[in-house]
């Protein structure tokens, strides 16, 4: 699953590229214990088991989607 975050005042987006183990449900719970909490960063752990931290009170927006999913449009 492919989880991207907007941080405020922050120019480009954060992009995890989640093990397909956790369902979106798990994600935003996670997400939204930690911005409830108060805690300083979210850690999310991508496939490769590389951690990414970010602050939970900047976050501007979520948006979780399937890995692989090409949204773009263009010419071949």
């Amino acid at each position: 699953m492919e989880v991207r975050i907007g941080i405020v005042n922050a120019p480009t987006e954060v992009k995890v590229d989640m093990d397909d183990e956790m369902s979106a449900d798990q994600i935003r719970a996670l997400i939204n214990e930690s911005v409830a909490a108060g805690q300083g960063l979210v850690w999310l752990t991508d496939r490769k088991g590389r951690q990414t931290g970010f602050p939970a009170d900047r976050i501007a927006y979520v948006e979780l989607g399937l890995s692989g999913d090409d949204t773009r449009i263009g010419f071949s």
